[in-house]
Order: C-alpha cells, then sequence, then structure tokens
C-alpha cells in the first residue's frame, strides 16, 4: 500500500511541474502556494498527517524554482542606438543627430531636396536645382541657359522659357522674398562698357519677371561687369557661360 502511495505522490509532484512549466504567465509565488498545496497533500497521503509539513516545504520550493525562471525571462527590445525611433537593424543612417526627424530607414528629411537635411536647413524652401551652401541656403543660383549674345541685353527665347517657370514660382509661393538679379559679362570690350552692360541684363530679367506678375519692390539689380567670371575668357565657350545672370536672395 506504501509503494502505491509513494507512486500516487510522485505522479501529483509531475503534474505540479507539467502544469506549472506550461502557465508562464503564473507568478512564482502562486506556482510555490500551489507546490506547497499539492506536496502537503501528497506527504500526508504517503505517510499521514506527521508529512504534511515536510511536503508542504518540499512542494513549495518545486513549484516555486520551475515557475520562477519562466516569470522572470524577459525579452530584450532591439537596441536604437542614435535614439530616432528606428532600430539598428532596419536603420540605414545609424548615427542620426539627436532630435532630428528621421524617415522609415532612421534617415534625416530633405523636404526641399537640397542635399541638407531639414535639421540643419536655414532654408528650407530653396527652389528645385538651387545651389546651396552647408546652412541650406542660396549663395548665389546661376539661372543656366539664361545667356546673352555678344554686347546684348536682350533675352533669348530660350532664357524666357527658362525664366517663366521662375517668375511663377516667385509670385506664387516666395512673395514675399527679396531677390536681388546680378547680371555679367565676359571680358569683351571695356570694363566701363561691361559695367552698363552687366547692369543691363540684370533689368531685363527683373523687366520679364515684373511683366509675369512679379512685384518689382521685391527684385533689385546689381551689375559686375567681368569683374566675376565664372570660367576663363579664353575660349568662346567660356565666354557664353560668364555672361549670365545670377540671383541671391536679400
Amino acid at each position: 500500500m506504501i509503494f502505491y502511495k509513494k507512486i500516487t505522490a510522485i505522479m501529483m509532484v509531475a503534474l505540479l511541474s507539467t502544469g506549472c512549466a506550461t502557465v508562464e504567465t503564473e507568478s512564482w509565488q502562486n506556482c510555490a502556494i500551489a507546490g506547497a498545496l499539492l506536496g502537503g497533500s501528497a506527504g500526508a497521503f504517503v505517510e499521514g498527517a506527521t508529512e504534511v509539513g515536510a511536503g508542504a516545504v518540499v512542494g513549495g520550493v518545486i513549484g516555486g524554482s520551475i515557475c520562477g525562471p519562466a516569470e522572470q525571462v524577459m525579452i530584450n527590445p532591439e537596441p536604437d542606438t542614435d535614439a530616432d525611433g528606428v532600430v539598428d537593424s532596419r536603420d540605414e543612417c545609424p548615427n542620426t543627430p539627436a532630435g532630428a526627424v528621421v524617415d522609415s530607414k532612421g534617415c534625416t528629411l530633405d523636404s526641399d531636396a537640397d542635399g541638407v537635411a531639414d535639421y540643419k536647413d536655414q532654408c528650407p524652401n530653396s527652389a528645385p536645382g538651387a545651389q546651396v551652401n552647408e546652412l541650406g541656403c542660396v549663395d548665389a543660383l546661376v539661372l543656366d541657359g539664361v545667356n546673352f549674345h555678344t554686347a546684348s541685353a536682350e533675352l533669348t527665347d530660350s532664357a524666357k522659357a527658362i525664366l517663366l517657370p521662375l517668375a511663377i514660382a516667385k509670385r506664387t509661393h516666395y512673395v514675399d522674398i527679396e531677390l536681388v538679379i546680378h547680371g555679367h559679362t565676359d571680358s569683351v570690350g571695356s570694363n566701363a562698357y561691361n559695367q552698363v552692360l552687366s547692369k543691363n541684363r540684370a533689368e531685363s530679367v527683373r523687366d520679364f519677371m515684373i511683366t509675369h506678375g512679379c512685384n518689382g519692390d521685391k527684385l533689385s539689380t546689381l551689375g559686375h561687369g567681368e569683374d566675376k567670371p565664372m570660367v576663363g575668357n579664353d575660349t568662346a565657350e567660356g565666354r557664353t557661360k560668364n555672361r549670365r545672370v545670377e540671383l541671391t536672395i536679400k
């Protein structure tokens, strides 16, 4: 009879082990209490009431040791070293400065696509294609294609086609921005002549923009003559590039 009682007690302890091991959400205290009750019952069943205390102690220890580790296992979250909200395993730009707004890949945003991230862009609405400095601001926007024939300040048809969308953008989105239009020449002719010619070229651009709806009070002009060439004047191609107009924000 004692043998069968011991077998039954072993089965009860096994039941405790199985139950506690599979219920991960139970606290180890609950498992320990359940183990004590079950162990006490097993002790009484095997040897009588005198073994209830010993059985309860053993059952409590077993229950607590089985359930304890399961309760204490914690799933470590993936690291986000630069704290930008994108975990390292998906972060394609792992060293984002603190506070910078990033996209789903962890890279900083550049809303105006000027090559300068929004968090350090002091001129966040740069015109498309504008050459900007490290702060995202235009030092001088060279109007590529707005060139002039030698000794002329008259806008060509191709120059007008380039200036039209610029004028529309200015009157629509950049009404309050003050622009300075800079005229330049090549080295052909005297310095005095080129100074006047460069001013006239800037004025031609200003007049065109006013004609297409821009506020003239927000447009001023400067002539630089031949003093600021973009490239050398020793070739026809170079001289063509130097007969140009540039824009800056006042």
